[in-house]
C-alpha cells in the first residue's frame, strides 16, 4: 500500500506530539453549559499545544487503522448505514462533495477529475481509482454515502428539510458516542435532542434548528462537543453498550495510577454543510480522543479540565455518561496530573 499521507506521529515545535498538537481542545473558559457554539468552519484554532481546523475534513496519523474499524464494525453490523429512499439523490450530493472536500484538503492524496459525465475519485492512500456517474448507482460498488464512508473519518448524518423542520433520514455512524442511528434515523431534529437536558428549558434546540434551515448552499458552520471515554474506543453506540458499559465501574473500581493512561477526553468536531444539489444539510461528525496523561502535558489544559468536571452539574454529567468516571478523573489531575485543587 503507498501513501502521500504524512502518517508518522512527529512532535511539534513545543516537543509535543502531533496527536496533542493537532488535539480540538473544546473548553474556553472553567465551566460548561450546553450551547450553539457554532462558528464558519474553515479557519484554523490556535491552542495552547497547537491548532486545528484548517479544514472540514480532517486527516490524521489514526486515518488507516480508523478505517479499518470503520470496516469491521459495519461488517458485523451493516445497520450503521442508514438512508431511506427519498435520500438517494442527497447521498449523491454528499459523496461528490466530500470527495471535493478532501482533494481540496490534501490534493497530494484525493483527486476529483471530471470528464463529460464521468468523474474520476483518486486516494492514493489506499490505492483506489473509482470512475463514476452521478446519480448511476452501478457505476459504484456501493450506495454513494457507504462508498464516501470507506475514505473518511467523519461520520455522516444528512438532514432533510421539510414541514419546517430537519429530519435525520440518512446516515453512516460508525463511531456514535452513546446514541443509535438506527433508532434515529427519521427523526424530527427535535425528536432526537429530546433526551438532553437542560437544552429545551433554554431554548437552545429550537434556536439551532432555526439557524441551520438558514443556511445557504455551500456554507459550512463547526462545533465542538465531549463526554469521556475509557480507553482509546471509537465505537460507543448504543448497540455496542455491553462491550463499553462496565469499563466505566471498572475504571472507577481499579487502581488510581491506571485512569491517566486508559481515561481519555472525546471531542466531536462537528461540521455542518447546507449541500447544493439536493438542497440536504450534511453533519459530519469527527472524534477525537486524547488520554488524560497526554492531556497533564499541558498544564493549561489539565487546569482547565479539572475545572470543567468539577463544577458540571449532576443532571448534565450523567447524560454525558461520565458520572462514574468524573471522580477518578478528578482524583488522577489532583494525584498525578500536576493540577491543585
Amino acid at each position: 500500500m503507498s501513501t502521500t499521507i504524512d502518517l508518522a506521529v512527529r512532535d511539534d515545535d513545543l516537543g509535543l506530539p502531533d496527536r496533542i498538537a493537532r488535539f480540538p481542545f473544546p473548553f474556553t473558559r472553567d465551566t460548561y453549559r450546553y450551547s450553539t457554539n457554532v462558528e464558519p468552519a474553515g479557519s484554523p484554532v490556535a491552542t495552547a499545544a497547537g491548532g486545528w481546523g484548517r479544514h472540514p475534513v480532517d486527516i490524521d496519523g489514526h486515518y488507516l487503522d480508523d478505517l479499518t474499524e470503520r470496516e469491521r464494525i459495519l461488517g458485523a453490523d451493516p445497520t450503521r448505514f442508514q438512508s431511506l429512499p427519498h435520500m438517494e439523490i442527497a447521498q449523491w450530493d454528499a459523496m461528490v462533495t466530500l470527495m471535493r472536500m478532501l482533494a481540496d484538503a490534501y490534493p497530494e492524496t484525493f483527486a476529483l477529475e471530471r470528464d463529460g459525465e464521468a468523474r474520476l475519485f483518486v486516494n492514493r492512500a489506499l490505492g483506489l481509482e473509482q470512475s463514476f456517474v452521478f446519480g448511476d448507482r452501478s457505476t459504484l460498488p456501493d450506495p454513494p454515502l457507504r462508498f464516501i464512508g470507506r475514505h473518511l473519518q467523519e461520520d455522516v448524518v444528512l438532514l432533510d428539510q421539510r414541514e419546517g423542520a430537519l429530519w435525520g433520514d440518512a446516515g453512516l455512524v460508525t463511531f456514535a458516542a452513546d446514541w443509535s442511528l438506527r433508532f434515529d434515523v427519521g427523526m424530527s431534529f427535535r425528536q432526537i435532542h429530546g433526551p438532553v437536558p437542560r437544552v429545551h428549558t433554554e431554548g437552545v434546540i429550537p434556536r439551532a434548528e432555526q439557524f441551520l434551515m438558514g443556511l445557504q448552499a455551500g456554507q459550512c458552520y463547526r462545533r465542538t462537543n465531549w463526554s469521556l471515554s475509557v480507553d482509546r474506543r471509537l465505537d460507543q453506540s448504543t448497540e455496542t453498550y455491553p462491550e463499553w458499559g462496565r469499563d466505566r465501574r471498572l475504571l472507577a473500581e481499579g487502581p488510581l495510577e491506571d485512569v491517566g493512561r486508559r481515561l481519555h477526553l472525546r471531542v466531536e468536531v462537528q461540521h455542518l454543510v447546507r449541500l447544493g444539489v439536493s438542497g440536504a444539510i450534511m453533519f459530519l461528525i469527527r472524534t477525537h480522543l486524547l488520554s488524560f496523561e497526554d492531556i497533564a502535558r499541558v498544564p493549561e489544559w489539565s487546569g482547565r479540565l479539572y475545572s470543567v468536571l468539577d463544577e458540571l452539574p449532576d443532571d448534565m454529567a450523567d447524560y454525558k455518561g461520565i458520572m462514574r468516571t468524573r471522580g477518578p478523573g478528578l482524583r488522577w489531575l489532583r494525584t498525578y496530573g500536576g493540577v491543585r485543587s
